[in-house]
């Protein structure tokens, strides 16, 4: 059962008073579950917060992403730690020329009008992942969910084992710029179209609940900017939508600690940005740190957190 599930089958017995709780044990380290959301570029700050949970000696018992929080979680669900991840990011995404580079090698050929590109997104996901990579969730180091859009039911489709680089070219196919990925009897379109910060699938299971949520915010062209450009268009529109989509799901599965670093200044496509991007958020790094080493102490010592949300 999927972590929605296991919480619809807890609300059943709760209300027909058949449901056990099982008390948490204390005074040893807490479960954690991290959820990576989705934002295209904006996502490679996923990284030096995966830092921060490092430096604290800590590891998530379960992880969930949507797109690029699927993409860049699957190295950190086989062990890759966030320095490792931020090598390789650094290796794949350091200019335009090398993007374009990887992209030509897996034979995405397709380069031309935005619009028009409809890029194959398996090709791009062996285009990214660090090699050699797992084929399959089982070989993972930790339990991983992938959520992706069933574009033909309008329902989230989420994955946890099976085939692993399908499910997350399922989840990073963006609506026009990827073609839509036939996989396990679903038509995927990107994790963002119904669930961009997956804490209903982090949250099964687990003493802490962590959100971080890299859709961005406004920037200060769109209040001064007149015409804006399709591309400009169509992406606003998309943090919009994806913005109002978290707030539902926070009020349903609240996080102990949300994180929303302000990224307005990147664009959901300047993944070449990459060395600016993982700089900007070394102070929402250092919150996040700290947060969760306070949250930590409290659930070794047994005592209750006095804030459900930290934002950071």
């Amino acid at each position: 059962m999927t972590p929605l599930q296991r919480r619809g089958l807890e609300t059943v017995q709760k209300l027909r008073g058949e449901y056990v709780e099982v008390p948490r044990e204390r005074g040893s380290d807490p479960k954690i579950g991290v959820a990576l959301g989705g934002g295209s570029a904006r996502g490679l700050t996923h990284i030096p917060f995966i830092e921060a949970i490092d430096e604290l000696g800590l590891k998530p018992h379960v992880i969930a992403g949507t797109s690029i929080g699927a993409l860049i979680g699957s190295g950190w669900a086989n062990g890759q730690s966030g320095a490792e991840l931020r090598e390789h990011a650094l290796s794949a995404l350091g200019t335009l020329r090398i993007i374009t580079g990887r992209l030509w090698g897996a034979q995405v050929r397709n380069l031309g009008n935005f619009f028009n590109m409809q890029l194959d997104a398996r090709r791009v996901v062996d285009a990214f992942l660090p090699e050699p990579f797992p084929e399959t969730f089982a070989e993972l180091k930790t339990r991983f969910y992938v959520v992706a859009t069933d574009f033909q039911s309008w329902h989230q489709a989420v994955f946890s084992d099976g085939p692993l680089r399908d499910a997350i070219a399922g989840s990073i196919a963006i609506p026009t710029l990827f073609k839509p990925v036939p996989f396990a009897n679903h038509l995927l379109v990107d994790g963002g179209v119904v669930n961009p910060l997956p804490l209903d699938q982090a949250a099964a299971d687990t003493d802490i609940l962590v959100g971080i949520d890299v859709n961005g915010d406004p920037s200060e062209q769109q209040f001064h900017k007149a015409n804006h450009s399709p591309v400009d268009v169509w992406f606003g529109s998309a943090q919009i939508m994806m913005h109002s989509l978290t707030a539902h799901m926070m009020a349903a599965y609240p996080p102990d600690i949300y994180v929303r670093p302000h990224l307005g200044n990147f664009a959901a496509h300047e993944f070449w940005r990459v060395r600016e991007i993982l700089a900007h958020v070394e102070k929402d790094k250092d919150n996040l740190k700290r947060s969760l080493e306070r949250k930590v102490e409290q659930f070794i010592r047994g005592q209750e957190p006095t804030n459900r949300a930290e934002e950071r």
